[in-house]
């Protein structure tokens, strides 16, 4: 068995606290709300005399806002108000206001927002800006949608006397929109004189095998040995068939002795000239047309020349130069006839065209011709407007004759085909 040595200790009984006593109950006295006396009111000997109220203007002079009849009571200051405000000019100044007139376009054509941003380049005098965004456009409206474009560029380089890239654009016209070009415009037209017994013929445009017509009337001329004189001013190009009956034609009539006289055609020669290349085996028929020309309008040294590409591209002989071809004649130019038309010229900048009152008075269908005018700038064209405005709202019709396209398209902007009716040349 196994004992504890250690004792176990006895349980202890837990303690309990001792009591103590409370503390008695104290009662305090109860404390009452104090109540303010109240003070006996006397009765007024009078009574209360009738307040009267009157009409008056804040800040006027004419009298107080409830003011006691009677009283002498000071009056009361009058509002603050503003001395130089007009209820009339208020409305006037705000309702008829420009910026109240403002018209927003909310659906603007984006072709006659490009129109109008060319146009107001060149009227500022900016020709460079105006050109390349023109040459921007009509790549970006392809076709016949970008026609006002073309029509754009093309009297640009007229009023840049460019002739030059004038005809080229003309060629490249032709093959994208598949219509003639038009043509390059003397500022003051000449009239070509027909020696008597000759007759006249006009090639214009880009000639096809479509368009022989004129080509046969010259043969038929021919045939009857009939002297014809061929105005060459307005022709842009051909094709090979049409050369190639040129070429015969031309030469048959050289060898023969019957006058043929060519007018005005060292711009189609040019073009003709730069079209073909040595090297390239095509287009023979115009390559004989380019030698017969240079017979007639060339230099011995520039015919063999040619002639030698001639012969470099097509491996054999060309033909000869030959002597009596002779000069070109000398044509005789005669002025225009005009008509009663007032006419304007050169560039029209400040202008307030006093002297149209005496010509609209003096006409009763008055004419003003704008064929010689190149630039109009903005102050000139709405003070144009000014000046036709009161006609126009008396009945009477003005006629605006030949303006350029970009004359044309500022008229429109600045609303001038409002006042008179704007004729604008066919290209």
């Amino acid at each position: 068995m196994v004992f504890s040595f250690f004792k176990k200790q006895p349980q202890k009984m837990p303690e309990r606290p001792a009591a103590r006593p409370r503390a008695p109950a104290v009662h305090l006295p109860e404390v009452k709300r104090p109540v303010a006396p109240v003070e006996e009111v006397e009765p007024l000997a009078e009574p209360l005399p009738d307040l009267e109220f009157t009409n008056s203007d804040i800040g006027g002079s004419g009298g107080t806002v409830g003011k006691a009849a009677g009283s002498g009571a000071p009056p009361l200051k009058p509002l603050m108000a503003d001395d130089d405000f007009d209820i009339d000019g208020f409305e006037r100044d705000f309702t008829e206001s420009s910026v109240m007139a403002i018209d927003v376009g909310q659906d603007i054509d984006p072709l006659q927002a490009d129109v109008e941003q060319v146009v107001v380049l060149f009227a500022n005098n900016q020709d460079g800006a105006a050109r390349a965004l023109l040459e921007n456009f009509i790549r970006s409206y392809p076709g016949i949608e970008g026609l006002r474009f073309w029509q754009l560029l093309f009297d640009l380089l007229q009023v840049s006397n460019d002739r030059e890239a004038f005809d080229k654009l003309g060629v490249e016209f032709a093959q994208a929109c598949e219509t003639s070009p038009p043509t390059w415009r003397e500022l003051h037209p000449e009239t070509i004189s027909v020696p008597p017994g000759s007759k006249l013929f006009t090639l214009q445009g880009v000639l096809t095998s479509e368009c022989l017509k004129p080509l046969a009337e010259l043969n038929d001329a021919l045939q009857l040995k009939q002297m014809a004189v061929i105005d060459c001013g307005k022709l842009i190009g051909c094709d090979d068939e049409v050369a190639g009956q040129f070429a015969d034609l031309l030469s048959r009539a050289r060898r023969s002795g019957l006058s043929v006289t060519l007018e005005r055609p060292e711009a189609f020669l040019g073009r003709l000239n730069d079209r073909l290349q040595v090297g390239q085996a095509s287009h023979l028929p115009s390559w004989l047309l380019l030698l017969e020309l240079l017979q007639r309008h060339g230099t011995q040294e520039q015919f063999e020349e040619r002639a030698v590409d001639y012969a470099v591209t097509f491996e054999h002989s060309p033909p000869s130069w030959e002597a009596s071809a002779g000069t070109p004649r000398k044509s005789v130019v005669q002025p225009s006839r005009k008509d009663d038309a007032h006419f304007l010229s050169g560039e029209l900048k400040n202008c307030r065209f006093e002297d149209l009152i005496a010509v609209i008075d003096e006409h009763e269908l008055p004419v003003i011709d704008f064929s010689g005018v190149r630039r109009m700038d903005f102050f000139s064209a709405g003070q144009l407007v000014n000046r036709l405005a009161p006609y126009k709202a008396a009945g009477r019709d003005i006629i605006i004759r030949s303006p350029n396209h970009l004359v044309a398209e500022l008229m429109a902007v600045v609303g001038l085909n409002k006042q008179a009716r704007i004729i604008v040349p066919r290209s």
